[in-house]
């Protein structure tokens, strides 16, 4: 073992010493010593690398159960880190056959020469963090460079989402001899189809001509079924597909799945559409690195939710439902899948301005709060943009009665949890979902480990 790896390794002994987990400093550690061990370490696996704006950590999750049922052990960044140190610290610490690496979109470019993976998939792209990442087409320009200079084996594209489609178009044509015919995924129940598109909707235009696409459908967002009027640009023939969906509330969901190797029947033990969604790209991923069918059903399955992505922990008598939001699209199917509970809800929406959450705070009021309204017995706002949120809530329609401000996050929590007897639905943006996290280890609720 090279004297790089024994530093990172002593770094991560140290880190998770200190309660810190150690998920990037032994990999930024190594990098520093060895500015090319990912490619080194990368080069013995067999590997599928997965990016998107949304859903990048549960696809992985579900991605990795179904990999694991075959047989494989995975060298995977479970924790979520997914920058340049998280990819590193996994390969560092992990031993197997198989490498998974979740990638964040804006250090795709960086990584992927490194791993050179068999299977990429890319599921989404979404307006976020724009003080940090800029607009999704910068994202979708770095993706296609990336993919001309390091093609890959299988590229594995959401067919619904016009702007990570048309990089499969792109790249037909200069893929590396061997290469397949991007595979592409995506959703054919039009039952799910929302009547008119959403406020927060990204991708309305052809990436060709800059003609307004027409959708017959739309299911999430920009995503859907489309086509340009003014040139041949059109959603592609999806191979690994959600039909007669059953959306279940906050807990789960079902659907008949259909792939190039047979049909099954889906009972995903997580909510929404968007998870519907996460579960077809894992899916494919699943199938392109070899998976059976059998393999794939169950390990969708049995994939259990990563913390804040739908976790419900019992806290004081209480079910607290964790559900991330941290985009506008993302936060419209939370509360899309909100509606579906009964009766009136009480929530704790934590909203922070910290660095990987985005120094922009404006995307709230993309969200349309406005279709859960009605329904707020009691909303809590804490974190360190507290009273935006508290703003928010009013214009949305929230009585000012039954909208509290309660800044300190665990003062907030209290607040909340001691307000009610029924479940309480925690709406934390990235950094207050970590926070959240740390203040339920402390209180015990919650395990004290990522893994």
């Amino acid at each position: 073992m090279r004297a790089s790896e024994l530093a990172a390794r002593a770094a991560a002994a140290a880190s998770r010493t200190a309660g810190r987990g150690g998920t990037s400093l032994p990999g930024k550690l190594l990098l520093r010593l060895e500015p090319r061990a990912i490619e080194r370490l990368a080069r013995p696996l067999d590997s599928a690398i997965l990016s998107a704006t949304n859903g990048k950590t549960t696809t992985a999750a579900m991605t990795a159960r179904i990999l694991e049922r075959g047989g494989h052990t995975l060298v995977h960044n479970r924790s979520g880190a997914n920058m340049a140190g998280g990819v590193a610290t996994a390969l560092v610490q992990g031993r197997g056959d198989v490498g998974l690496f979740e990638v964040d979109e804006f250090w795709l470019p960086q990584v992927l020469p490194q791993v050179r993976p068999r299977t990429l998939l890319l599921a989404n792209l979404f307006r976020d963090q724009l003080d940090r990442y800029g607009e999704l087409e910068t994202i979708a320009e770095r993706w296609s460079e990336a993919l001309a200079a390091t093609p890959v084996q299988q590229l594995v594209l959401n067919a619904d989402d016009p702007v990570v489609a048309d990089l499969g178009r792109r790249a037909h044509g200069r893929e590396a001899a061997g290469s397949r015919e991007a595979l592409y995924f995506g959703v054919e129940d039009e039952g799910m189809a929302m009547a008119q598109m959403q406020h927060a909707a990204d991708a309305k235009h052809c990436r060709r001509c800059g003609a307004a696409y027409v959708y017959e459908a739309i299911f999430m967002g920009h995503l859907g079924h489309y086509h340009c009027p003014n040139c041949d640009a059109r959603r592609p023939q999806a191979r690994v597909t959600a039909h007669h969906i059953t959306l279940q509330g906050t807990h789960s969901a079902r659907f008949e799945l259909r792939t190039p190797a047979g049909i099954a029947d889906v009972d995903l033990p997580l909510p929404g559409l968007y998870n519907v969604y996460n579960a077809l790209g894992a899916a494919a991923v699943g199938l392109a690195m070899g998976a059976s069918l059998d393999d794939v059903v169950a390990g969708l399955q049995e994939v259990s939710p990563a913390f804040g992505r739908a976790e419900t922990i019992r806290l004081r008598d209480r079910d607290l439902s964790i559900l991330l939001v941290k985009n506008p699209a993302g936060a419209n199917e939370v509360l899309r899948t909100l509606t579906l509970e009964p009766g009136e809800h009480d929530l704790l929406a934590v909203l922070n301005d910290n660095v990987a959450d985005g120094r922009d705070v404006s995307w709230v009021w993309d969200a349309d709060f406005e279709v859960i309204a009605d329904r707020v017995r009691r909303v809590t706002c804490s974190g360190t943009r507290a009273a935006e949120m508290a703003v928010r809530m009013k214009y949305a329609g929230v009585p000012a009665e039954r909208i509290v401000v309660r800044e300190s996050l665990a003062g907030g929590l209290d607040a909340a949890i001691g307000d009610g007897d029924g479940p309480l639905y925690a709406l934390p943006t990235y950094t207050a979902m970590l926070s959240l996290r740390e203040e339920l280890v402390q209180r015990g609720a919650a395990k004290g480990s990522f893994a």
